[in-house]
């Protein structure tokens, strides 16, 4: 199949799991809702305010996931994908200012004081939402996982940390039930928020590393395996190397240090064929371009190229090359 019918299969899929997120985030809202109308439980008020939350992140992020589809033009030439790092930071926004709004709750159910009713029916709602969310939050971090989908991922893990919320509520109002204490219920709520509170913070974290460009150590070391097997015989030395990503698209320079007697062909000819093979091997979408360096006879004693004219001692053994030293902007 071809690479451009394959990516557009891709987003297919991640633009058809944000929709069934969508559906189903607004079918809970109801459900959710409703529980809380019958009980009056503060504890379901905050699974129902965490709800709305799951619903406009869902909305954003199928437009987030759309619009990343998109493919690179001359405006964006890496693509549209840095716009699911927005995403997920508007997601993770929002949990927390949803945490803000049930700590309010709880201060005011505390303050005033209320009686849970109908527990049963209330319980039973939120189970079977919460159960919803489990499947729903697997199938998202999966997706997102296999189609390298921050916002999907994000998605997910909101939605499983949802699933725990859910639980968590539904053991503090067995309790309340058992005991009798009714101020257990604002207290389960408290939970939930604090709960809420760190996932949001998680989130955000990690969209910001996206934006800014973090280093990627997993990235950059997938590659160094790689690229360690295509040391020797020309490619004499890497360093300065650099990835980013932009949604499904992976960016990586380096610099590679070639014999100083060959010619601009010979050089771009290996870096060219070295870039698709460390592509393939890895196995991401993207780029890989090399910037050449004449090696300036400094490597004599850990090149093992034959025939060698300019040779200014002889080969001892090849070092293994190491991130600290792969990712050093200047040569060793």
């Amino acid at each position: 199949m071809e690479p451009d019918v394959l990516i557009a299969e891709d987003s297919r899929v991640r633009v058809r799991a944000g929709m069934i997120s969508l559906a189903v985030a607004v079918v809970l809202l109801g459900a959710k809702y409703q529980a809380y109308l019958l009980t009056g439980s503060t504890a379901i008020l905050s699974d129902a305010l965490e709800s709305i939350v799951n619903v406009v992140a869902a909305v954003f992020g199928l437009g987030g996931l759309i619009f990343a589809g998109r493919p690179a033009d001359r405006n964006h030439p890496y693509g549209h994908g840095k716009i699911e790092f927005f995403s997920a930071a508007f997601e993770g926004g929002l949990i927390a200012f949803a945490a803000v709004v049930i700590i309010y709750e709880v201060v005011l159910s505390l303050l005033r004081g209320g009686e849970v009713r109908q527990l049963e029916s209330g319980l039973l709602i939120v189970l079977a939402a919460g159960l919803v969310n489990l499947v729903l939050g697997w199938y998202l971090v999966r997706t997102g996982r296999t189609h390298a989908s921050l916002t999907l991922v994000a998605d997910g893990q909101h939605v499983l940390s949802d699933f725990y919320t859910s639980a968590g509520i539904v053991v503090g109002l067995l309790l309340v039930r058992v005991t009798g204490v009714p101020w257990l219920d604002p207290l389960v709520a408290a939970v939930v928020a604090l709960n809420l509170m760190w996932t949001g913070f998680r989130l955000v974290r990690h969209a910001a590393g996206g934006l800014l460009d973090e280093e990627d150590t997993r990235l950059l070391n997938r590659l160094l395996d790689v690229l360690r097997g295509h040391v020797g015989q020309g490619v004499i030395r890497i360093h300065h190397l650099r990835a980013i990503r932009s949604g499904r698209f992976h960016h990586v320079d380096a610099h590679l240090v070639v014999p100083e007697f060959w010619s601009v062909d010979q050089a771009h000819e290996l870096a060219e064929d070295l870039a698709r093979q460390v592509i393939k091997e890895v196995g991401v979408e993207g780029e890989l371009v090399f910037h050449t360096d004449p090696c300036h006879r400094a490597y004599c004693a850990m090149c093992d190229l034959e025939d060698c004219l300019v040779r200014r001692e002889p080969f001892r053994a090849r070092p293994l090359l190491t991130l600290e030293e792969a990712v050093r902007p200047d040569m060793p």
